[in-house]
């Protein structure tokens, strides 16, 4: 079967007849779309949308993130041919997921960003659909997280990175990709005595009450051991998982901004995604992939990867699992 829709299948972004379904496209053709899921703003039955943000004018260093989500979406036409490996689920057949485009915002008005990104989750969030968000650069999380936690109240956050990125900043007006977590904290959506931050190698010495389990303990501890420190953390309570590809080694990783060596290897995150399946995730994002700096595109592949973990990591829960 699969040989045979491989001759027919194109351009499923615009042409899929249904919103479920593994898809048998050739991977180096044809539109492209998150997984090869058909584009649609119509949520009615939608279980999981995946948005893009291409939004990177609050990093600190070098910019690139803008073109993310449009690197992550090529590099996922490798996924969608089977069921994801490791999970004994196939979300792509059993839940209906849509790839609902890309935030439209004026890029020349910057400070208009966080509001027409807080009412385009808010969208997506109150339709009843979960939200996977392609970003962008990490401040994309704070207006992301206002949305669910009008909806689910006060998050734990789950965060790979190799910041913490609670820096403070007591100005409402500036747009930081490394002081977001301090202001969701302040403002109380993020409820940091259940939250967790995974692969931190950077100093900061305020991270708000938020659990750090460093890089260096995660190579020391194992992934096992981390990711039941992490469900021991949230419980039962409402996740959002925000993965920053700088969480990953640059070895592994080199296509972001803010690169600093000894993080995770791509096999750590895996296991450790995988191993946290249960705990309540009802949104998240993967950021920071900047695709100029990494010709391979591994950077995207990666990314691609993750995003399709938090589609899992959702879907377990949806499954009933």
């Amino acid at each position: 079967m699969a040989l045979e829709d491989a001759k027919t299948q194109v351009d499923l972004a615009f042409t899929a007849e249904n919103r479920r379904g593994l898809a048998f496209e050739n991977a180096f053709g044809g539109a492209l779309s998150f997984l090869r899921r058909r584009y649609s703003k119509d949520l009615d039955g939608v279980d999981i949308a995946v948005t893009g943000v291409p939004f990177d004018q609050a990093v600190t260093n070098r910019p690139g993130a803008r073109l993310g989500p449009r690197a992550i979406r090529e590099a996922s036409t490798l996924q969608p041919f089977d069921p994801p490996y490791g999970w004994g689920i196939d979300p792509l057949s059993d839940l209906a997921v849509v790839d609902y485009g890309d935030l439209a915002f004026d890029y020349a008005r910057v400070s208009d960003f966080p509001d027409a990104l807080q009412v385009h989750a808010a969208g997506i969030v109150g339709a009843g659909a979960s939200m996977i968000t392609l970003g962008g650069d990490h401040s994309i999380s704070l207006p992301i997280l206002r949305a669910h936690a009008e909806v689910h109240g006060p998050l734990s956050l789950v965060q790979f990175d190799a910041h913490s990125d609670t820096w403070a900043d007591d100005e409402s007006a500036r747009i930081d990709h490394g002081t977001m977590f301090y202001k969701g904290i302040k403002e109380g959506v993020i409820d940091a005595g259940s939250s967790v931050q995974v692969g931190i190698r950077t100093v900061n010495t305020d991270t708000m009450g938020v659990e750090t389990i460093d890089a260096r303990r995660v190579h020391e501890e194992g992934a096992a051991r981390v990711a039941e420190r992490i469900r021991d953390r949230v419980g039962a309570r409402p996740v959002y998982l925000s993965f920053d590809i700088d969480a990953l080694d640059p070895a592994f990783a080199p296509g972001t901004g803010t690169p600093v060596w000894g993080g995770l290897a791509s096999w750590q995150a895996a296991a450790i995604l995988r191993d946290i399946a249960g705990i309540h995730v009802i949104g998240g994002d993967i950021v920071e992939v900047a695709p100029p700096y990494d010709p391979s595109g591994a950077t995207a592949i990666a990314g691609a990867h993750v995003a399709m973990e938090i589609l899992c990591l959702i879907a377990w829960n949806k499954l009933g699992r």
